[in-house]
């Protein structure tokens, strides 16, 4: 035997004996919630942001045909993973919303006492559809909800200049990172005690219309334990503090806040929360329609930027890093809300 031979010998039984089974060992003490976690990448932020956010999608304007299309990427994506709808076979929810003739300056409208009062006269009426997923659990009859409306503000043919209200960080950036929990739910290989739906909301810029409609005749409503909620979590209010992030949560819930805290310092995720907790978070996004109802909410926001609601608001100003903490501590925070017993 040649020394090159008796080298690669060596070499073999060491990776063998001693390497191999070490790495196996550690892949196998490998915590589910580690597993998830490693599946969320900007890789991903980058392609569901861009998508969603390009000029062919004419701004996702609710019951329009960009809104439609975004509607319908969204429900080939979930196919696609694995996940299964929420209800029945299909992943839409459909709803209609009315509104008065539009010289009156009125808001849409989805619930059926108003609807009752506004086709009495001339009225508008726009067709709309969330998209719903869900991982079943143990707990069939338990649910959490992560969800971020995907609608924006469309195309204004009027504007000198830009026209598309493109919508990256408002919310793209929110709808991303539903989309990565989602992947990162099947990548632990372990059936959550609770099952676990995955919203995408239609027409939250006409009035949180989606949401509510959900909670208006979802059967199963009061068997929701929690909903986290995502919008805006991809720009920096104040770049010369690109960490910041606000974490508000239902006040008697003071363990959400732990979570946070414990799982930045345990995964060295580069943000730096603002904690403010309410105790009925019932504005700002579509975390009211479920605080309404005294569901437990937690919602991230990045606060406002200079391309709220205007067309400036496009990918390159996405801050990347952000969006991919961000992601990965709300994973963590629904693993939690998905197998703790009690929150």
């Amino acid at each position: 035997m040649t020394n090159k031979s008796i080298k690669q010998t060596v070499l073999f039984f060491f990776l063998t004996v001693f390497i191999l089974p070490s790495y196996v060992n550690a892949q196998k003490k490998q915590q589910p919630e580690q597993k998830g976690v490693a599946v969320i990448n900007r890789a991903n932020a980058q392609a569901y942001i861009g998508f969603l956010a390009c000029d062919e999608l004419e701004g996702r304007e609710a019951g329009f045909r960009g809104g439609r299309i975004a509607g319908n990427y969204l429900a080939a994506t979930l196919q696609v993973m694995g996940i299964q709808p929420l209800l029945g076979d299909s992943y839409f929810q459909p709803f209609e919303a009315y509104n008065y003739e539009r010289q009156q300056r009125k808001r849409f409208q989805v619930h059926p006492d108003s609807i009752a009062k506004i086709t009495q006269g001339v009225h508008q009426k726009l067709d709309m559809r969330n998209v719903l997923g869900m991982i079943e659990g143990k707990n069939p009859n338990e649910f959490v909800i992560v969800g971020a409306h995907y609608d924006h503000l469309g195309i204004d043919p009027m504007l000198n200049g830009d026209q598309i209200y493109n919508g990256a960080d408002d919310n793209a950036s929110g709808v991303s990172a539903v989309l990565q929990i989602a992947q990162a739910f099947l990548a632990t290989g372990v059936q959550p005690e609770r099952s676990v739906i995955f919203a995408f909301w239609d027409g939250e810029e006409k009035g949180l219309l989606g949401s509510k409609y959900f909670t208006q005749v979802y059967p199963q409503i009061g068997q929701v334990k929690a909903h986290l909620n995502f919008d805006m979590i991809g720009r920096n209010t104040n770049e010369a503090n690109p960490t910041h992030v606000v974490y508000f949560y239902t006040e008697a819930h003071p363990v959400f806040e732990t979570w946070l805290k414990e799982d930045i310092q345990k995964y060295n995720l580069n943000l730096s929360p603002n904690y403010r907790p309410w105790d009925r978070p019932v504005g700002g996004s579509d975390n009211a329609s479920f605080a309404v109802l005294n569901i437990p909410v937690i919602w991230y926001h990045t606060d406002g930027h200079p391309d709220y609601h205007m067309p400036g608001d496009h990918t390159d100003r996405i801050n990347w890093e952000k969006v991919v903490d961000i992601t990965k501590a709300s994973f963590l925070s629904m693993w939690k809300l998905a197998n703790e017993k009690e929150f």
